[in-house]
């Protein structure tokens, strides 16, 4: 399969357009009293089933994976999705929202890191300032500034999901390199969801909290719009490009989350969110307007032939 940049891009900036929207779903069920637990749980269970059921009756052949694969996709799924939320959920139960975001946002930097330290890559300087500007554009959006105390559990909460956001992305794009996306994420759902299962049973999930048309229809967004298709979007984006320019380029997140919760939700922007918006956009922009070094900034791998696209 050739690469496409731009494709990539485009990829990934709707899949963080989608996750701000999640966002603006996702709040109406927690402040109606659902768990961020089992929220997440929700979300995972839901995209396996419906991506498993649609591929079991479309296209079996995508459930096949070699046997000597299945630990790698375990780690996807458990570390890369399912702890990603699990570790925000503990930070955001410690910290202001606004510095748990920040603080996991600091993913694409931390794969910069492991490319350059580890693996001795020379990464373009302008590369770094990017990632350092979209980390402060987001600190402006989300107003880390008029945080409340810091917790010393939740801080070390949210640098986990700073480690398992980093991890996703650079196991998303080296599973790129031997399955389509939907197979990648029907496994990764799959072991999230077995996870889920044991750290909150059947038995402890709210079903009486979806006893009517309104939070059915939320729930669905939130599996479907939220989350499946953002994640099968991020997954074929890493196949186009890096997964730390896909990763920089999910930072929209919180500047789109922020616009979107202006009319949904009534918070009114301020002017340093304003700014800090712009500042994550110049990253962007610089981003696409610089050819990637796949050889450079790729996760190292010994691809093999890719299969055919989603």
């Amino acid at each position: 399969m050739s690469r496409s940049p731009r494709l990539g891009y485009a990829l990934a900036a709707t899949a963080a357009t989608l996750w701000a929207v999640n966002g603006a779903l996702a709040k109406f069920l927690l402040d109606d009293g659902i768990s961020a637990w089992h929220l997440s749980e929700m979300r995972a269970a839901v995209s396996f089933l419906l991506l498993a059921g649609f591929l079991a009756l479309t296209r079996r052949a995508d459930l096949k994976v070699a046997r000597e694969d299945l630990p790698r996709l375990a780690f996807l799924g458990v570390a890369g999705l399912a702890l990603v939320h699990a570790t925000y959920f503990l930070a955001i139960e410690r910290l202001d929202i606004g510095v748990a975001l920040v603080i996991q946002y600091l993913g694409p930097l931390l794969i910069l890191v492991w490319l350059a330290v580890v693996h001795k890559r020379r990464l373009a300087n302008g590369l770094w300032a990017a990632v350092a500007l979209s980390v402060l554009g987001c600190a402006l959006v989300v107003e880390v500034y008029d945080a409340d105390a810091l917790d010393a559990l939740g801080l070390l909460a949210a640098g986990a999901a700073a480690v398992t956001f980093a991890i996703n992305m650079v196991a998303s794009e080296r599973a790129g390199h031997r399955h389509a996306p939907q197979t990648t994420l029907v496994y990764g759902f799959g072991f999230a969801t077995l996870f889920w299962l044991l750290v909150r049973p059947p038995w402890t999930f709210p079903f009486g909290s979806f006893d009517n048309a309104a939070n059915i229809a939320l729930a669905l967004g939130v599996a479907i719009v939220g989350t499946l298709i953002p994640f099968v979007l991020i997954v074929a984006s890493v196949r186009h490009i890096p997964a730390s320019r896909a990763a920089l380029i999910a930072t929209l997140e919180p500047v789109l989350g922020a616009v979107i919760a202006w009319p949904v939700h009534d918070q009114v922007l301020g002017g340093p969110q304003i700014v800090g918006g712009m500042i994550v956009v110049a990253a962007v922009i610089w981003v696409q307007a610089h050819r990637p070094e796949y050889d450079v900034e790729a996760a190292p791998l010994k691809a093999r032939p890719l299969p055919a696209d989603i």
